[in-house]
């Protein structure tokens, strides 16, 4: 085997090594060995091959690894990798790996170097956690963003009732929103939280907010193992839209019901904003009673359409 051969066997080996939590710090140690060693003489093929590992290595950085050893073993990478490359925009990037690492490590730095003797009724826990002690009041602008959904919630109408009680029922609905817009007209409020309030009605009247994909669905997305079949069917350069790596043998992706797939660690997060694809925005179903509602009315509403416009297509016609 010719010696580019081996060096690009190498790195493709190190790059599979890079997420597996256990080896990573070795698998970056010996990346940045080959860097140094093989770059001069390397071919522009070559080098976009360590550079494109350098890459995944920020990548498993910022999606997977917290740890500030991993950090560290990085940033001595983007380092060295750096003073060796030539290309401006590669050269810029690492600069920008760099500067993310360095902050990172401070960052850690800084909590390790807080004061653990806190009062414990001054901790507290989110994300479903029990709390330790009372917490925060939270922020002006959570404030808002909660009291306009509610007021979306409260405005959203809830289908046909009947063409004799319409106006009630549409009444008795926006009842509850105009109680709590005359109590905002007379309570007292900082100019901060009135105008955070200003801001989110408007945000939320113009763009109500979708609400993210069900918990129990995105625990239920199939795992695919990718395979040499998978790629010659997808092609080589297929990408996890989140991350932009491209997919490797071996590697662990999520699957959306339209076939897209994900790195687990990439997708999470999008689907803990969002309930779509991020390629083909194709839906997935929420915890949201209230959105999926209107999503059901909606598709019957659109469903009455069309087949109106297929009677009058067909010549079929109704007479009231």
């Amino acid at each position: 085997m010719s010696a580019p051969a081996a060096v690009e066997q190498r790195l493709q080996a190190l790059r599979q090594k890079l997420g597996r939590k256990q080896h990573f710090e070795e698998a970056v140690a010996d990346l940045a060995a080959a860097v140094q060693d093989h770059h001069a003489a390397a071919s522009p093929a070559l080098r976009d091959l360590m550079y494109s590992t350098v890459c995944r290595v920020a990548t498993v950085l910022q999606t997977r690894y917290t740890a500030p050893g991993f950090w560290r073993a990085g940033l001595n990478l983007f380092l060295g990798t750096e003073k060796l490359v030539t290309n401006p925009s590669e050269k810029e990037q690492l600069k920008t790996f760099i500067l993310r690492a360095r902050e990172h490590l401070d960052e850690k730095e800084n909590e390790e170097s807080m004061p653990n003797n806190r009062e414990t009724d001054t901790r507290f826990l989110f994300e479903g956690h029990l709390t330790v002690g009372p917490e925060p009041p939270p922020p002006a602008w959570l404030v808002a963003q909660n009291l306009a959904r509610e007021l979306s919630i409260l405005a959203e109408p809830s289908g046909d009732q009947g063409a004799n009680n319409n106006g009630e029922s549409r009444a008795e609905e926006m009842a509850p929103a105009a109680a709590i817009m005359n109590f905002l007209n007379t309570m007292t409020v900082d100019g901060d939280l009135e105008a955070a309030l200003e801001e989110s009605l408007q945000n939320v009247m113009a763009n109500p907010k979708v609400p993210p994909a069900s918990k129990e669905v995105v625990a239920n997305l199939p795992v695919v193992t990718v395979t040499e079949e998978i790629i010659a069917r997808l092609g080589k350069e297929t990408q996890c839209a989140v991350c932009r790596e491209s997919l490797l043998v071996d590697d662990k992706m999520q699957e959306l019901p339209c076939k897209h797939l994900f790195h687990p660690p990439c997708l999470k997060p999008w689907l803990d904003e969002n309930n779509s694809c991020p390629i083909c925005r194709h839906e997935l179903r929420t915890d949201d009673h209230v959105y999926e509602s209107r999503k059901e009315r909606e598709r019957e509403e659109e469903e009455d359409r069309k087949g109106a416009a297929n009677a009058v297509r067909g010549g079929e016609f109704m007479y009231v």
